[in-house]
């Protein structure tokens, strides 16, 4: 006898008939089982993000197939491991090459405006002056001291400095 959790609290009882659930009683199907798995597999993907659970997801998959061709367990098993093994070694290292090599390297912030043309709004030397790129104002300097550009100037931006285009008249 045992003091177990209920509905109406804690009462002396035999837990495991409690506990008992209809799941058990009735089976849950193993395609069922191998579907859910293969779902939390892809959801923890995207916190590893290195194709390995993904991988084991695709594999999962795969099984869940047999299972509703009525495989026995043992079968449902060995093709998961031999799935799986294949996608690991066969697919991953395939998917991950393809990934990384395709994707290019992404630009983001103020690095975007670098190469772009903008026009003078306010005198620009090599200690101040502010240009408008697009709809945005930038504070300016130019990229040499010999450089002076007047209002109504095209400039190129060459770098950005903090929150300062460095400017040159050059390739606009």
């Amino acid at each position: 006898m045992f003091i177990c959790w209920t509905p109406t609290g804690l009462v002396p009882a035999d837990c495991s008939r409690l506990l008992h659930n209809r799941w058990l009683d009735e089976g849950m199907p193993a395609w069922l089982i191998w579907l859910i798995g293969s779902g939390l597999l892809a959801v923890a993907e995207i916190f590893t993000l290195d194709l390995v659970l993904l991988m084991f997801a695709g594999a999962g998959l795969v099984t869940a197939g047999v299972a509703v061709l009525g495989a026995p367990v043992l079968a449902q098993l060995i093709t998961f491991v031999v799935v799986s093994v294949g996608l690991l070694f066969v697919v991953r290292p395939v998917a991950a090459r393809h990934l990384h090599n395709r994707t290019p390297e992404q630009v983001d912030g103020a690095q975007v405006y670098i190469g772009r043309l903008g026009v003078v709004s306010e005198r620009v030397d090599e200690h101040s002056g502010r240009i408008k790129i697009g709809g945005d104002e930038w504070s300016a300097v130019t990229q040499t001291s010999i450089e002076q550009f007047d209002v109504g100037a095209t400039v190129r931006v060459m770098e950005i400095r903090g929150a300062t285009a460095v400017v040159s008249g050059d390739l606009v």
